[in-house]
């Protein structure tokens, strides 16, 4: 129980988007005395979870599975609907990271995806069909992206603020402007709270269990640079700028192992304008997701990747990585109007480079970009080059449809259509980092491990803190239901772990 000055709770959470709030609310559920530490000040507060497009991936059987869920914030007349069974999400983790992802970690993410996405609509989260991230039009209907058929409502913005919303329901006191740098233990080394500092000043905050749910360390400049090199240092952040890995850091000064790809993270192609951190103003929206559609060009004016190798949820983070190779980490996305009917909403947030011809498109381009270097007569050689290569077949944008070049390197093996129908568009293009893949160990009931894989008494971990889910890349959707799962488990245990205490 907390003390008249809220210098000792049972379960002490620190962070304050979707991972570490779940943490809170499965906690106070267990009857835990609870409190929050947010390092942000209120209008900035809730993490990266404000900047996503609030996507949940989990197991489903078809609509029938889902319906509860969105309950009366949506129907199914307009969408199609196709199961995406445990197999599925397990194959789709193995295919993207290599299969490096922790199989028993998995396993738990998965086999819990559904069920803890019923318990937050449970618990009052709303939730819709996901008709614009990895969704495509048909004549009638949304084909939804499989595993990524449902969103929070209004995207991240709407699951933050619903989730504090629940927060104020259930009366559990956040902490703003309070940063937590050291983690506190007793003489057993069992966690027993956190030093920080707020504007209060230094203090103690004492607790009999402890929660990390503070994000990764994608904002921190020198985190980035000694653990995923010098290309790094001058990326713009997607998302909130208090992801520093502070507690990453203060956990592995108590013991705590670290784990999973430390210089690898999620990193999206966002429009070339976007400021350097997250603006609250635009969210996810600065995301440019349809290059599958098009053709993607560098400044030296070379085709540089695949853009049609999978679905969009299967590569947007690998595509950020791609773009970091490239001269000054500019892109330009190109579209005829074919295309341009199929591009996310999010792309009204920007402002294309129009033209009736390749060559008037290349001029305009290089009166923006050309004191980076752009390669403008290249650029117009590899546009017609890729229409020489397109071959014969069906465009369908629902699937991958085979639809290839055949004669360039790279090659384009889905979605390949000549830009032939002007006015023909460009969208400049750079890289954003989301959140990073290396983290602290936890095992499958979210204690934190040490060198020997013991656990760490009192010491619980959720969300992108945690290391050992992602490598290389990630499927879209399971970042925000790897917070959330771990989060109910991690909040439940540190309850339980706070009455035995």
């Amino acid at each position: 129980m907390s003390d008249s000055n809220n210098n000792s709770v049972d379960v002490l959470v620190v962070g304050a988007g979707n991972a570490a709030i779940t943490a809170a609310l499965a906690a106070h559920a267990e009857g835990a005395k609870v409190a929050v530490l947010e390092k942000s000040d209120k209008a900035l507060r809730g993490g990266n979870t404000r900047f996503t497009g609030g996507i949940f991936r989990h197991t489903y059987n078809g609509p029938g599975d889902l319906l509860p869920i969105v309950m009366d914030n949506d129907n199914a007349d307009d969408v199609i609907v196709k199961p995406y069974t445990r197999d599925d999400y397990l194959g789709d983790m193995a295919r993207v990271t290599g299969g490096r992802s922790d199989p028993e970690l998995t396993d738990v993410l998965i086999d819990r995806s559904y069920d803890t996405v019923r318990w937050m609509a449970d618990l009052g989260v709303p939730f819709e069909f996901s008709r614009v991230v990895g969704g495509v039009s048909g004549s009638e209907k949304v084909t939804l992206a499989p595993g990524g058929a449902i969103r929070s409502l209004h995207e991240g913005v709407g699951l933050s603020a619903n989730l504090f919303r629940l927060l104020d329901e259930a009366d559990i006191p956040v902490f703003y402007e309070t940063r937590a740098h050291r983690i506190v233990t007793d003489n057993s080394g069992k966690a027993a709270g956190v030093e920080v500092r707020g504007p209060e000043g230094g203090r103690t905050i004492n607790c009999r269990a402890l929660v990390i749910g503070s994000g990764g360390f994608q904002a921190s400049p020198e985190m980035r640079t000694s653990y995923m090199g010098p290309d790094w240092s001058l990326v713009k952040v997607r998302g909130t700028r208090f992801n520093t890995g502070d507690l990453t850091r203060a956990a592995i000064d108590i013991g705590a192992q670290s784990y999973g790809e430390w210089s690898g993270c999620h990193a999206t192609p966002i429009d070339s304008d976007s400021p350097t951190y997250g603006d609250l103003n635009l969210t996810d929206k600065t995301n440019r997701l349809s290059y599958l559609y098009g053709v993607m060009l560098n400044l030296e004016g070379e085709r540089f990747v695949d853009e049609g190798e999978d679905l969009v949820l299967y590569t947007y983070a690998k595509m950020g990585r791609e773009i970091l190779k490239q001269h000054n980490t500019v892109t330009f996305q190109v579209f005829d109007q074919k295309t341009v009917p199929l591009l996310e909403p999010r792309y009204s947030t920007g402002v294309p480079i129009e033209a009736d011809t390749i060559e008037e498109l290349a001029e305009k381009v290089d009166e923006k970009f050309g004191r980076m270097g752009f390669g403008k007569a290249k650029f117009i050689q590899s546009l017609h080059d890729f229409n020489a290569a397109v071959q014969e077949g069906e465009f369908d944008p629902t699937l991958k449809d085979g639809k290839a070049t055949k004669g360039l390197n790279p090659e384009k093996t889905n979605w390949a259509a000549k830009i032939d129908e002007p006015p023909y568009v460009v969208y400049g293009v750079s890289l954003g980092i989301t959140f990073t893949f290396g983290g602290i160990r936890i095992n499958t009931d979210a204690e934190v491990l040490d060198h020997l894989e013991r656990p760490i008494p009192g010491l619980f971990a959720t969300g992108e803190a945690t290391g050992g889910f992602f490598y290389i890349n990630y499927p879209g959707g399971a970042g925000l239901m790897r917070g959330a799962v771990f989060g109910k488990i991690g909040g439940t245990n540190a309850a339980s772990a706070a009455r035995d205490d």
